[in-house]
């Protein structure tokens, strides 16, 4: 009977990894399946770009984390998934040193918010702009992201009333809770950030010349003085995609005014001029096509002035013009600026402000776009609802105010600014009626067609208009040095983010411990089995001989 019993415990002995080996399946596929749902949605990461070898935005893009709130993240490990008016700049900042990743929800229509919040959004929109981030963020204005935000901090909630009430649980429960809890794995797929060597930035240009008979004011050549008017397309901020282009809408309802007046009565020669690249790439396009042309062409450089747009329909009732130095009496940048204060006094309480700071050669990045002209030695200026440079309303992505409110106030500016440059061209009276009445009415309508303009690099339209009205058309682009590139742009792919329901890290503690466990118990019953199965006879025996 006992060499049985020894023979039946080799037996376990020797086959044991093999049982375990079908044991282990087992107890897991029947212990709860970890992962109960998933949700996904397309996200868009955060833009990154370098300007002069400096890195802003963010640097990563891979991200597979358990999901934790504002209020409950610890570690690394952890991907914080929140909304964005509830984030502070000091949680960003610290998120940004110690968390792993960040997932932000951002408000659908920032015009119902409070002045209050649209300050707090703008601030934090601006801090996470003017530095590099390291671990990946991610945004995206999918409801679905509501819920989780939610769930992930209902437990927080339910904790803090615990224990302002005095009624926290057991260290027992606590451990039970979070065994039983579930929690939020976060995965995005399908994006990179590869540098973009291939980048360019488009620069287009077009004039309007004589092209009728009439009374021409000539300089000492023989030919008409130039007036340059500018504005850039901003193609993105903190995200990649367009933003707000009131500019380059005010631009171009310019071009097709003036197309109409100068075809009979020209007086000056107008070049317009759109970059696709702003203060957040330091007007380098900019900077391109003045390194290309003024040396070459004399006439750009005696320029009676430069007019640069810049947030031209931000929520503001006066205009600031902004100055590298201060108009001299008698110069003709100071003449357009008193037309220009003249004319805004038709429109309410409209004011025109004048701006002087000076170009700070130690700094990296310019302020304003006219200080590109103005370095060149070229009396420029820049037309802007902004009175700072700092302003973090400047390349918001978000809309403040109603889009036809908007619309109003950048119908008054370009009345304005287009008022006073036909009174200045054409030698007219500041304090006379407005110009563009009847059919060359400046409306809602005129300018609306504009705004939907995007970028040469996704179509035709910012090309055709400037054919359509403009001569001498150009398009050239600024291109990355190999070797020592001003400004590199990195590779953007949709992306999809993936949030899977499943347990807690602790729940895979306590599950693996159990099974060691069950196996441990398992293993010395087999291990010891002659023992237990002769103090089992024994027993036996002796129960035996007493009856």
């Amino acid at each position: 009977m006992f060499e049985d019993a020894d023979n039946f415990a080799d037996f376990f002995r020797g086959g044991l990894p093999y049982y375990l080996l079908i044991t282990l399946p087992i107890l897991i596929l029947c212990s709860s399946n970890p992962v109960l749902a998933a949700s996904e949605f397309g996200v868009q990461r955060m833009a990154q770009f370098d300007v002069h070898g400096t890195p802003y935005g963010c640097r990563a893009s891979a991200l597979n984390l358990e999901a934790k709130s504002l209020y409950t993240w610890q570690t690394s490990r952890h991907c914080i998934v929140a909304r964005f008016q509830d984030m502070t700049i000091d949680q960003f900042r610290e998120i940004r040193a110690k968390a792993g990743g960040l997932v932000i929800r951002l408000p659908e229509d920032t015009a119902q918010l409070s002045l209050e919040e649209k300050q707090h959004i703008h601030l934090l929109e601006q801090a996470m702009m003017a530095q590099e981030i390291s671990i990946p963020v991610y945004f995206s204005r999918n409801p679905k992201l509501d819920e989780i935000i939610n769930d992930i901090t209902k437990t927080t909630t339910v904790s803090a009333q615990q224990k302002s009430s005095q009624q926290r649980e057991s260290a027992i429960s606590e451990i039970l809770g979070s065994i039983s809890a579930n929690g939020y794995q976060i995965v995005v797929s399908g994006t990179s950030h590869n540098p973009n060597k291939q980048s360019k930035i488009p620069i287009i240009q077009g004039e309007l010349t004589p092209s009728g008979a009439g009374k021409l004011k000539t300089d000492g050549d023989g030919k008409l003085p130039l007036i340059i008017l500018t504005a850039h397309l901003d193609t993105f901020g903190l995200v990649n995609g367009p933003l707000p282009n009131g500019d380059v809408a005010a631009l171009l309802t310019l071009v097709e005014l003036f197309s109409k007046l100068h075809a009979s009565i020209p007086k000056y020669r107008l070049m317009f001029l759109i970059s696709e690249s702003g203060s957040l790439l330091n007007f380098q396009g900019m900077k391109k096509w003045l390194d290309t042309n003024l040396d070459e062409n004399v006439q750009i450089q005696q320029a009676e002035f430069v007019v640069c747009l810049d947030s031209i329909a931000k929520m503001s009732d006066s205009i600031f013009m902004h100055v590298s130095k201060p108009p001299k009496e008698g110069t003709a940048m100071n003449g357009f600026y008193r037309t220009l204060k003249t004319v805004a006094q038709r429109y309410g309480n409209y004011t025109v402000e004048g701006v002087h700071k000076k170009i700070n050669l130690a700094d990296t990045l310019l302020a304003w776009e006219h200080e590109r002209f103005s370095m060149k030695r070229m009396p420029a200026f820049t037309l802007s609802n902004l009175k700072s440079h700092k302003d973090p309303v400047r390349n918001t992505i978000f809309q403040d105010e109603d889009p036809e409110e908007q619309l109003d106030r950048l119908e008054t500016n370009v009345k304005i600014l287009a008022e006073s440059l036909a009174a200045y061209i054409y030698q007219l009276p500041a304090e006379g009626g407005e110009i563009f009445t009847g059919t060359m009415a400046i409306t809602k309508d005129t300018i609306r067609p504009w705004l939907q303009v995007r970028s040469t690099q996704q179509n035709n339209d910012l090309k055709g208009a400037f054919e359509k009205y403009l001569k001498n058309v150009k398009q050239i682009h600024e291109k990355p040095d190999a070797r020592e590139p001003d400004f590199m742009l990195y590779d953007e792919r949709d992306a999809l983010l993936n949030i899977y329901n499943v347990k807690p890290a602790v729940f895979d503690l306590f599950l693996t411990f159990m099974i060691v466990a069950y196996l441990a118990v398992i293993y010395f019953a087999i291990f010891y089995f002659p023992k237990l199965y002769t103090f089992v006879c024994r027993l036996t025996v002796s129960k035996t001989k007493v009856n």
